[in-house]
Formats: structure tokens, sequence, C-alpha cells
């Protein structure tokens, strides 16, 4: 199957509404991506199994996302903030038709966790947090950092592949009260300290990072964007092990403008 022959599938499959037959073919080409069959260029080999590891759930999202939005649904002009915010909107359409198809949608999330799991424990800048029991917790990731949910569900992967004593794995997808799109996520709880900036930053570095600003714990590789890396999202665990809970990880592109050489794309190779 070619690339276009691939997004032409994909297409048809939104236009379906999601179909049963139509849900098995996602479930398949999610198979077939895990199992590399399915090459998507926008990762190197070890983020595709980073975006694996995040479950199924994930990958069918992350492609989805990557399908083309019909410009001519989209009335702001090209380059503009309005126009991001309508084209973020299409793709969050597009994952909430099949979430609630595939029976992981949760309107109202926030307020459903409360009921199940208690009141949340934690709130950062673009998570709320809840105990599901000792081991996990459940967060809810909203678009705040990223405004297009294909470069939230990169996070997800890209975290993963650094980071996967603390993988983020995708239960579904949901809206809060306010209607807000939502990333519904488990991961393990993880016991411990926080540790000085000092020596995140000595963490960084020696995973291959540069500090790049240090007012907002910024790190990169030509490859990787890595920031938001402070104290209350790093943790050291009573036998000194390092683990990163939260960051804002990105694929570094020029745009970002922190010597990154990626281009993003959604080209696949089946």
């Amino acid at each position: 199957m070619s690339n276009s022959d691939f997004w032409e599938s994909i297409n048809n499959i939104i236009c379906n509404g999601f179909t049963d037959a139509d849900l098995l073919t996602l479930n398949t080409y999610a198979e077939h991506f895990i199992g590399r069959k399915l090459i998507y260029k926008r990762f190197s080999p070890q983020e595709q199994y980073g975006c694996s590891i995040g479950g199924v759930t994930n990958v069918i999202a992350s492609l989805l996302a990557g399908a083309d939005v019909a410009t001519d649904k989209l009335d702001a002009p090209v380059g503009s903030v309005k126009r991001e915010f309508q084209y973020a909107e299409a793709q969050a359409n597009v994952i909430e038709q099949w979430a609630k198809a595939a029976h992981c949608w949760v309107d109202k999330a926030d307020a459903k966790f409360s009921a199940l799991f208690g009141p949340q424990i934690a709130e950062g800048g673009e998570a709320k947090i809840f105990y599901k029991n000792g081991n996990t917790v459940i967060k809810s990731i909203g678009l705040d950092y990223y405004i297009q949910p294909i470069l939230a569900l990169d996070r997800v992967s890209l975290h993963n592949t650094y980071f996967q004593e603390t993988r983020l794995t995708v239960l579904g997808f949901g809206r809060n009260a306010d209607g807000e799109f939502q990333i519904i996520v488990e991961q393990p709880f993880i016991i411990g300290s926080s540790l000085s900036d000092d020596k995140i930053q000595t963490f960084a570095t020696n995973m291959g990072f540069t500090l790049k600003n240090p007012k907002n714990w910024t790190y990169a590789t030509p490859e990787i964007y890595l920031s938001d890396l402070h104290d209350e999202n790093v943790i050291v665990s009573n036998n000194g092990n390092v683990f990163v809970v939260d960051c804002d990880i990105r694929i570094n592109t020029t745009e970002l403008k922190q010597g990154g050489i990626r281009t993003l794309t959604t080209e696949v190779e089946y």
C-alpha cells in the first residue's frame, strides 16, 4: 500500500463515520504499526516504539490526527493563530468521533474521575491528576501547551521513548466541563523527593541534552526539544533513581529555534 493509498483509506474511514468494519481496519493498522510492518516516518524507530508502548489507543489516535483536514472548512487566514485553533479542533473532532465509536470517550471527564477515583491530587499547567490505586495515577491532559492534538500525542510517544519507567498509557479521550479536549492517560506513581535544578541539569546533560534556557528549564538536542524540566516534574527515588514524571517534549524543528533539524511529516511506508 502506497502512502497516498494509506491516507485515502484513513480519510474514507473518517467519512464513513467509523463503522464496525472500519474500527477493525484501524486495529489492524495499529497492529502493523506496533509490529513495524507500517513505518510512520514522523518518528525514528525508537520513537515509533515509544508510540506503540503508549497502547493501541495512542497509535490509532496518532494516525487519525495525521489525516488531512479539508481546508475549505477552515475560514481563518492562513498562518493566523485562529486558523491553527480551527485546525486543532478539526483534529480533535475526528479523534472524538472515533473514540466514541471505540468506547474510549468520556464527557465531563474531570467530574467523572472525581466520582470514580476521589478528588484530584494535583494540577499542573496542562493536567489534572487523580489516584487510581497505590501504583498508578490517572491524568487528564489538555492541549494548553500544544494546541494541536497531533503534537500532544507526539509528546506521549516521545515521553515513552526517553522515560519508559514513567511511560504514559493512553486510555482514551474526553472533554472537561468547559468542553476542552482531553487525553486520558495512566502513569506509574513514583514515591520520592524533588531534584535540584543543578542535579536535573546533570541528569539531562548525561542524556545528551544541552541547556538552552534555564529560566524555563529548556534543554535540546538537534532531534528533541525538552522543556519544563523543573523540580516538581523530576523525582529521585529512595534508592537514587531519577524519574521524569512530566515534561514538555517535542520533535525539535527549526520553528522552535533551539537548533532543531527535524521536519514534521505524516508519511508512511507500508
